[in-house]
């Protein structure tokens, strides 16, 4: 058991440290957009499956009430909340259909479309991403792997380059995380000592 222990804390570090290495760039322009765009009135949607919907909802909440400082609340609002018109519009039309309907019905261009998938090849991820573009949103993906399909839909991707699907969300996690505390630290100055 602790050969295992070690081990997966060897692998989520390196996961980490790899997209850090490929990936620090792509998560520093993420920051510059989501700063420009809360600067002009706009706001983040989030949307994702599974463990990645708790994501959505976790950066949301993050935003909206406080990371690590007290300020101002910044818009972000999760598509996955809302039990009513996921299923109405799974049970209407398609489960492929539950983000990129709620895109068209809630997103403007000022906004940021924020998708996250841990294959980059989920399909209501992939058509909620199209919408935005549709829209004339800035667009932007987690994903692991390759980064599937959505590697070549999205404005930005930051992609965990891993097989493994634990490490990859435990990565997404931390690059929420750095996300809430770089775009405090560009709006509100240097607030935070940790």
């Amino acid at each position: 058991m602790q050969d295992i222990l070690r081990q997966s804390l060897e692998n989520s570090i390196k996961a980490k440290e790899d997209f850090v290495s490929s990936q620090e760039q792509n998560l520093l322009l993420l920051v510059d957009v989501l700063v420009a765009s809360f600067q002009c009135g706009g706001k983040l949607l989030l949307f994702g499956n599974g463990g990645s919907a708790a994501d959505a909802q976790h950066l949301a909440a993050e935003f909206v009430n406080r990371f690590l400082i007290d300020r101002k609340p910044l818009p972000a609002l999760a598509l996955t909340t809302d039990s009513s018109i996921l299923t109405s519009i799974g049970n209407d039309f398609s489960y492929d259909d539950i983000f990129s309907k709620q895109i068209h019905a809630l997103g403007k261009k000022e906004d940021v479309a924020l998708g996250i998938s841990t294959s980059g090849n989920s399909p209501n991820v992939v058509n909620a991403i199209q919408a935005a573009r549709e829209i004339g949103m800035h667009t932007a993906v987690l994903t692991g792997g390759n980064g599937g399909k959505l590697a070549s839909e999205a404005e930005l991707v930051l992609n965990v380059p891993s097989d493994k699907t634990p490490h990859i969300q435990e990565t997404h996690i931390w690059i929420e995380h750095m996300l809430c505390w770089l775009v405090d630290e560009r709006m509100f100055g240097s607030l935070v000592n940790e």
